[in-house]
């Protein structure tokens, strides 16, 4: 489901609606240079392919070698990983005052303050 236009009642209704029925759902606007953009997935698995970590030569003892993992770029695996998205009311209701929030506030763009 995508909306925009509608009012933030409206979208955090629609958004339940949504998210109690499995439904993916989306909502965006844009105002002059400002807007915002809100999804909601619900649970979203998907895979990513990783480079592997080459192990490094046991036989050096001392050096550059030593200390980093070098990535080899010709092998890669694929690894499976879920996220789960909280509702937009829920994105909405944050208690800034809270330790969580306070750290999470320096990279919250200021937009997120003109929607509310």
């Amino acid at each position: 489901v995508c909306l925009t236009g509608c009012s933030r009642d409206l979208m955090v209704k629609i958004n339940q609606i949504c998210h109690q029925k499995s439904l993916k759902f989306f909502t965006g606007d844009v105002f002059g240079y400002h807007g915002y953009m809100f999804a909601d997935l619900g649970e979203h698995e998907f895979v990513e392919e990783k480079p592997k970590v080459a192990k490094v030569n046991p036989n050096v003892e001392d050096g550059p070698d030593t200390k980093r993992a070098k990535l080899d770029s010709s092998e890669t695996t694929m690894v499976k990983k879920r996220v789960v998205f909280c509702p937009l009311k829920d994105a909405l209701a944050v208690d800034w005052s809270e330790e969580k929030a306070k750290a999470a506030l320096k990279r919250t763009t200021p937009d997120y303050f003109l929607l509310q």
